[in-house]
């Protein structure tokens, strides 16, 4: 697919005029309500499916069932981000009003990452088309182990990013607003915000390595790849403060996930015997997560939402963490006047 400088140019315009639109509809913390969340979901999914248009249009029906089955393959996985982001703030107590703000970072960071994994999957692929084959193995590896782990549990405390940052960044107990960073004692540390933007951060590139080969799968054209993994990615904020509250009611969704990862793998290893039609992947990637979420509601329409317990310090709930000299659980003067608190 030939696509001109401009077109990118203009799509990449037109993501960051919608982020800073977001940025300023969200300057002021506060707690994002369900009705909000629907609204903006509803502008996010509305300008995805409106690009998706543009593509049919512009380029021709194959060329737009792509991007369209891109965007519901990184949609659909996203819905997994949401449980892992949940338990991320939940572990940490991020305070609800944070929350957006760790999350609109993490979406910059994600898109910034997984442009550079694309274009470095499009490289290996024009370079080295066999490696197709590998990537639709790892993703028939990769749907079965997490459907055969569908029910294991995620200690965020075991993550070695997180024990990483405890013991070489200085850091505080406390939160301080949305700041990242606040002076204290004359030096710069970090807040419990900033670890969650790190996990946040590392979490997404973590589902990238699955969902990028994924989206390969069904077009390897780089335009399409990153423009549905993109619109896809931009309603991540919305779609966790909307389905945040019900993740837990989902208990089929790693099995629907994992069917479309084993799927997607057997598409792209057959690419040389049968080349499987495009509305053939639509209709099954629809069909894996309409049943999964339709069969997880109906089963839990009864269920009783489990209370997570609440830490006893907020931001620190699983152990000591690495402080550089500044430990307020010893001190606890070093939480009082001499704490400078600044953006960063």
């Amino acid at each position: 697919m030939d696509v001109p400088l401009w077109a990118w140019a203009a799509v990449l315009a037109v993501i960051l005029a919608m982020l800073a639109i977001d940025l300023l509809a969200h300057r002021t913390a506060h707690v994002v309500s369900v009705k909000e969340a629907a609204l903006w979901s509803a502008i996010w999914v509305s300008l995805g499916l409106a690009f998706g248009g543009v593509i049919w249009w512009a380029y021709g029906a194959r060329a737009g069932g792509e991007y369209y089955a891109g965007y519901l393959i990184e949609k659909s996985l996203a819905v997994d981000n949401v449980f892992v982001f949940a338990l991320i703030f939940t572990y940490f107590a991020v305070p609800r009003e944070y929350q957006h703000r760790v999350l609109f970072y993490g979406v910059l960071g994600a898109l910034v990452f997984r442009a550079i994994f694309i274009a470095g999957g499009s490289v290996l692929i024009n370079n080295f088309a066999w490696i197709l084959y590998l990537f639709g193995a790892f993703l028939v590896f990769t749907g079965w182990k997490m459907f055969t782990h569908r029910n294991a549990d995620m200690d965020p405390s075991r993550n070695p990013v997180l024990r990483l940052v405890r013991k070489h960044v200085p850091s505080t107990d406390e939160y301080h607003g949305q700041k990242f960073w606040v002076k204290k004692a004359g030096k710069w540390v970090a807040t419990p915000l900033f670890t969650v933007l790190v996990l946040v951060e590392t979490t997404d590139i973590i589902f990238a390595v699955d969902s990028i080969p994924a989206i390969f799968a069904v077009t390897q054209d780089p335009f399409l790849v990153f423009t549905s993994n993109a619109f896809a990615i931009l309603g991540l904020r919305a779609m966790y403060f909307l389905l945040a509250d019900l993740i837990h009611r989902f208990i089929y969704l790693k099995a629907g996930l994992a069917a479309i990862l084993v799927f997607v793998g057997i598409k792209m290893l057959l690419l040389d015997v049968y080349k499987v039609p495009i509305w053939l992947s639509l209709t099954m990637i629809a069909a894996c997560i309409t049943i999964a979420v339709v069969a997880s509601l109906r089963a839990t329409r009864d269920h009783v939402p489990p209370q997570p317990p609440e830490p006893s310090v907020p931001g620190r709930p699983a152990g000591p963490a690495s402080r550089d000299g500044v430990d307020t659980a010893a001190n606890p003067s070093a939480e009082g006047d001499d704490t400078e608190v600044a953006a960063r």
